[in-house]
């Protein structure tokens, strides 16, 4: 009989990171982004990845403000509010109904949970959209912790894709109709 205690599935809730705040934050500005956004941010907000992808958020923002419910925002776990990592899609859904998922962890909370549960707020949130047919996740194929998070909510591999920076990646998606979030 096995005597450790069933660890307590995380939760999160998600906090908009706006305009000013992504612009902030990809400038390398955290005490910018932070006010912006009303929390305290971690410094993995503006590492050079975190920048380089704000920056791009930001720009789409402001070409097309509507976009903004379905772009990053900062992930803070339930109840302790903790700035666990930032999660969001890539863009409202395409003329095919397809969102695709996004989400980091900052380094301090991986392996506990908290990408499991970004993905599933995340999913939960597309299934009720009702233009939302179909959701995607692309993940190298070395990032064995994203693949075992997205394993068991019913994705499955559709391709791969090559990219100079990332190397390879896996495509994977899931129809709303058969997400499992449990």
């Amino acid at each position: 009989m096995n005597n450790e205690p069933t660890p307590t599935p995380k939760r999160v809730r998600f906090v908009e990171l706006n305009a000013k705040a992504l612009r902030a934050l990809a400038d390398g500005d955290l005490a910018g982004g932070s006010a912006e956004a009303g929390i305290a941010l971690d410094a993995h907000f503006v590492c050079e990845r975190a920048r380089r992808i704000f920056g791009y958020r930001a720009d789409q923002l402001t070409k097309d403000p509507s976009a903004a419910p379905w772009t990053v925002r900062a992930a803070v776990s339930e109840p302790d509010g903790a700035v666990v990592g930032d999660a969001g899609f890539h863009g409202p859904p395409d003329e095919a109904g397809m969102v695709e998922v996004g989400y980091t962890v900052v380094p301090q909370y991986r392996r506990q949970g908290y990408a499991r549960a970004m993905l599933k707020a995340l999913l939960v949130r597309a299934a009720a959209e009702p233009g939302v047919r179909t959701v995607r996740a692309t993940i190298g194929s070395d990032n064995d912790a994203s693949l075992a998070t997205i394993a068991g909510f019913g994705f499955e591999r559709v391709g791969e894709q090559g990219h100079v920076r990332d190397g390879l990646a896996l495509v994977f998606e899931v129809p709303v109709d058969s997400i499992q979030v449990t």
